[in-house]
Order: structure tokens, then C-alpha cells, then sequence
């Protein structure tokens, strides 16, 4: 009897989800930056909460929240469905993953002088 030989496997290490993501997300223009996470743990991992970015992987399908700063001055709905759209693409075309949502929160809006406004 000869044992079959085992497929090959690649293994994503969480934080190079996280950076994909991150660097996807702040790439989109009227992004200012990534909102800390609030509260509650990354189901997944503890990592990527300080950075905005909560992820979920589940049967090789992501799940994404994602925790933004807008620039002020933006249509949010086109800029929410610009990093979304951006966000799935980046995820699917690096790592050849399904992404089953992104969901997008806005926390603040930037301001000229560079503070966020009143929440």
C-alpha cells in the first residue's frame, strides 16, 4: 500500500489580511484614516483592531468590518461603496479568497485643521 502524497498548502498569516484591507481601504479616495475599534474582540484574531480592520474567515469566505475617518466634503454613501468595491477586489485578487461582505463604519469626518469633528 503507498500513501497518496498530500496536496501542497498555503497558509495566510492574519496580519497580511489585515494589511491588505488596510492598505486597500486607505487607498480609496475621501479616505482619511482607520478608526481604532471600539470595544468587543476580532472573532478570528486580536490582531487588526488597533488598525479599524475586523476580519472573519469562515470555509475560506472573509467577513469584514471596516472603520473609517472620512475626509470632510465627501459623498460617504460613494466613498462607503468605493472602499467596499476596492476592499472584495483587493482581498479576492492577492489571496484568491471570497469575501462575503464588507461592511463599512464611519466614525468621524475629518476636518481641515486635521481633527476629527464631534461625534
Amino acid at each position: 500500500m503507498t500513501a497518496s502524497p498530500s496536496p501542497d498548502k498555503t497558509t495566510i498569516a492574519p496580519d497580511v489580511l489585515v494589511t491588505i484591507v488596510r492598505l486597500s481601504a486607505l487607498g480609496v479616495p475621501g479616505v482619511s484614516r482607520m478608526a481604532g475599534v471600539m470595544g468587543g474582540v476580532n472573532r478570528l484574531f486580536r490582531r487588526g483592531v488597533q488598525d479599524g480592520v475586523r476580519i472573519e474567515v469562515e470555509d475560506n469566505v472573509v467577513v469584514i468590518d471596516l472603520h473609517l475617518i472620512l475626509k470632510q466634503d465627501v459623498n460617504i454613501r460613494e466613498v462607503s461603496r468605493n472602499v467596499q468595491e476596492q476592499v472584495a477586489r483587493a482581498v479576492h485578487e492577492t489571496v484568491g479568497m471570497d469575501v462575503d461582505a464588507v461592511d463599512v463604519h464611519v466614525e468621524n469626518i475629518d476636518f481641515d485643521d486635521g481633527e476629527a469633528g464631534p461625534v
